[in-house]
């Protein structure tokens, strides 16, 4: 099992440290569908995935040219942390509310599909959508914190969602908004893990599953930041693309499992 777990860890945030997931969202559907682990255990492992790729993948990049534009995302992080508390408390609630993981299961897969049917059809369509260059950072508080919502009360860390809206409310390339999306991951997910520990609600899970999933999260930060270097912003929208029809149909699949399970 739980080299299975390093194998979905390292390719999911090398996936991740390309195009701006927080490589939970393909961590927890695939996961979920294979079965070996608890929902709720999921969740939490791949938080603390995507919380150490985001780490790794931000310092590895520091140099690397692609603007990180704090005005914006400092913001959107800000909002991502009241956002990622929020949605943990939620993800808590509807856990406690329905106590049975084949539900809880189905609530994240079936607005992961909705989420990300919606994100691929606007990315698909993005040259014919105005796109906006907002300043406000009140506005990029609001907006961070639906963000962090979304991201903790589904335990995917971020993921198409963040790019699509850094697309259209800030006007950026792939490249910008990856790098800018993986920044405000990081705190959202920071703060969502926090959540965990103060509220005593950390699932029980073995040693060897926490350190091989983070130590795929290291690796693919690391691969995924050679290969960024190596492609233009073109390269990776195809590769945006691409995933997200394979998450869509992933999580299709896991509603289906779910919901007969």
């Amino acid at each position: 099992m739980n080299i299975i777990l390093f194998i979905v860890s390292v390719c999911a945030s090398t996936i991740g440290a390309i195009v701006g997931f927080g490589g939970g969202v393909v961590i927890k559907p695939v996961l979920d569908a294979i079965g070996i682990l608890p929902v709720s255990v999921i969740s939490f492992l791949s938080g603390c995935t995507v919380l150490t790729m985001s780490v790794v993948s931000l310092f590895k990049g520091r140099n690397d040219g692609v603007k990180l534009d704090f005005k914006i995302s400092t913001p959107l992080a800000i909002g991502s942390v009241i956002g990622g508390i929020t949605g943990k408390k939620l993800f808590q609630f509807v856990q406690t509310y329905f106590n049975n993981e084949n539900i809880l299961g189905l609530i994240q897969a079936l607005l992961l599909v909705i989420i990300t049917v919606g994100v691929y059809l606007y990315v698909v369509n993005k040259e014919k959508i105005k796109s906006y260059n907002i300043k406000s950072s009140f506005i990029c508080v609001i907006i961070g914190v639906l963000l962090g919502i979304i991201s903790s009360f589904l335990g995917i860390g971020g993921g198409p969602n963040n790019i699509a809206i850094l697309f259209l409310c800030f006007s950026m390339d792939a490249k910008e908004a990856a790098k800018n999306s993986i920044y405000t991951i990081m705190f959202s997910q920071a703060a969502s893990l926090c959540m965990s520990f103060i509220d005593n609600s950390i699932p029980s899970f073995s040693a060897a599953s926490f350190i091989l999933m983070l130590a795929g999260g290291v690796g693919g930060a690391i691969i995924g930041g050679e290969i960024s270097k190596k492609i233009d912003s073109k390269k990776v929208e195809k590769l945006l693309r691409k995933f997200i029809l394979l998450i869509i149909f992933i999580n299709i699949f896991n509603a289906f499992k779910f919901a007969i399970g």
